[in-house]
Order: structure tokens, then sequence, then C-alpha cells
């Protein structure tokens, strides 16, 4: 590096020396002033170097510091489209019976299910009681081509037919349930009780919910039953909707979907099987003909490939 110097610059001599780390031998007290400083402080040239990395430091800092915001700036306005893009084209299903449609067009055809919701819009409607609610069109139906549909179904009547009962369950049969879980005080401390159980509560919460909780749906049980115009003693009307159902499946067949259940079976039972372990659940085994129905549905359900 010295030999460059004295190359390239006449002078580099003195210069060569000092990156040596040494004065030049023979140099006036005048030029060893100039490397030192007259004031016995540094020179102006140690100045500069000593300078000039600090000032590199704080502009490299700057710039780093600049362009990380800039990054971070634009990775945040990228997440925020995403989200808004998401939004636009994302659907909140709340409506059990459109998730279950949704999935089983989506086991059946093989469509995206970004597609399939889409085939579900929400509508704003009015219900009975004046109340603004959401429905959704075409919930009970399966979005299938032709082909899928006959294999599914084998014909227009059974895809009426399960369609007509599911909505039966969850217009008529759910409406049901509580007027007959909590028809009397003692039955709705009996739910609760279970509730508590098998919901591991602590004893000052599992008191509270069993005793605060019965009361209030033995109240709101009486509502219901008017609301639906139930019978006096609701048992009846359970156990005319349970007959219905049989009558319906028929004794040609074991599940209304044929040899194995159909999303109207699979409704059906998932509303009476909320009763399991109470009173209204055994007395509608032993007062109706459902019983050979149901076991059948629970055995199909247990030996189904997982």
């Amino acid at each position: 590096m010295a030999q460059a110097a004295r190359a390239l610059w006449p002078g580099g001599r003195a210069l060569a020396w000092r990156l040596g780390g040494r004065l030049a031998p023979g140099l006036p007290a005048q030029s060893r002033t100039g490397f030192a400083g007259a004031a016995g402080g540094p020179g102006p040239a140690a100045t500069a170097r000593k300078g000039s990395p600090r000032l590199l430091g704080a502009a490299a800092l700057a710039l780093g510091g600049a362009v990380g915001l800039y990054y971070t700036a634009r990775w945040h306005l990228h997440a925020q489209n995403l989200r808004a893009k998401r939004s636009a084209t994302q659907q909140q299903l709340n409506d059990s019976s459109v998730i279950i449609s949704a999935l089983k067009t989506y086991l059946v055809s093989g469509q995206p299910l970004e597609d399939i919701i889409t085939y579900y819009p929400p509508m704003k409607a009015m219900n009975d009681q004046g109340k603004e609610v959401t429905e959704f069109c075409n919930k009970y139906w399966l979005m299938l081509d032709e082909k899928e549909a006959q294999r599914m179904y084998g014909g227009k009547e059974a895809r009426t037919e399960e369609m007509k009962w599911r909505q039966w369950a969850d217009d008529w049969l759910v409406h049901l349930i509580s007027p007959n879980v909590y028809r009397t005080p003692t039955e709705a401390l009996a739910s609760f009780d279970y509730i508590v159980r098998e919901g591991k509560f602590g004893a000052v919460e599992g008191a509270m919910a069993k005793y605060l909780g019965a009361a209030a749906m033995y109240l709101i049980s009486k509502r219901l039953k008017s609301r639906h115009h139930l019978q006096d003693d609701v048992r009846e009307d359970l156990y005319e909707a349970a007959n219905k159902w049989v009558a319906a499946v028929g004794k040609d067949r074991p599940f209304m979907g044929g040899q194995e259940p159909n999303l109207a079976d699979l409704a059906v039972y998932g509303v009476l099987r909320v009763m399991e372990g109470l009173e209204a659940f055994d007395d509608l085994m032993q007062h109706t003909r459902i019983q050979p129905w149901y076991l059948r549905v629970e055995k199909a359900i247990a030996e189904a490939p997982q």
C-alpha cells in the first residue's frame, strides 16, 4: 500500500510512512506540526479520518431506518388489501342447515367451498314476531349437476322428500324440545343437573347454573309453548311428531335415505339426540314407534368410516 502511495503521489513519501504508522525521517518540524496539529491536537487530516466513519454510520442508520419504515408501511397496506379482498369474498355461515348442505355438496361434487358458499346467498326477511332475520336461499338444496344428483338420489322424488323433511325438522320438531325438556320444575332441575354434571362445573357455579338456569328455562318453555301453539300436554305434540316421521320413513326401508341415512335422517336424529339421558327422551322411546329407527341411525353413525 505504501509503494502505491509513493508511485501515485510525489509527496506520498510522508503519507506512506504515516500509513505505515511512522513519520518519515528527516521531515521538517513544520511538516510534523501539520500531522500533529499546530496546537498539539490532531491535524485536519486526522480529524477528517475520525469524523468520516461517524458520519457514514449515521447516514447508514438513517437510510436503514427509512428503508425499514418503507417496507413496514408497504407490508401493512398489503395486509389491509388482503383482508379487504377476503372479507369481500368470504361469507360467515351461522345456519347449521346451510353448513350441512354446503359440506355435502363439497363431498359429492368436489367443487371449491368458496364457490359453493356463493350458491346460498343470505337474504333479510321479517319473522312472525316482526323481527328482521337472515334467511338463506336454497339452504336445503344440494348444488349438484344432473349426473351427481342421479347417482346420489336416484330420482327427483327422493331429493324433494329429503328437502321437505329437513325443513320440517327445523321448522317444527326442534321447537318441541325445550317445552318438553323443561316441561315441569322437576324436569327442568333434572335437565340442568345433567348439564352441570356433564359440563364439569364447580360447586358454586354448578349450583347457580342448576337452580337459576332451571327456573329461567322453565319460564321460557311456557312462552315457547304459547308461541308455537302446542297442546296443554306438550308430550302429545312430541309423540305425534315422532310417529309422523316413522310413518314417512315407512316399513319398506330402514331409513328415509333407503339403505343408508340421508340428510333428513340425520337432521331428525340430531334434534332428538339432545334429549338423551332426560325424562322426555325416555318417554319418547316408550310411547312412540321411533326407537327402532333411532337405534338404526345410531348404529349406522357408529359404523361409518372415519
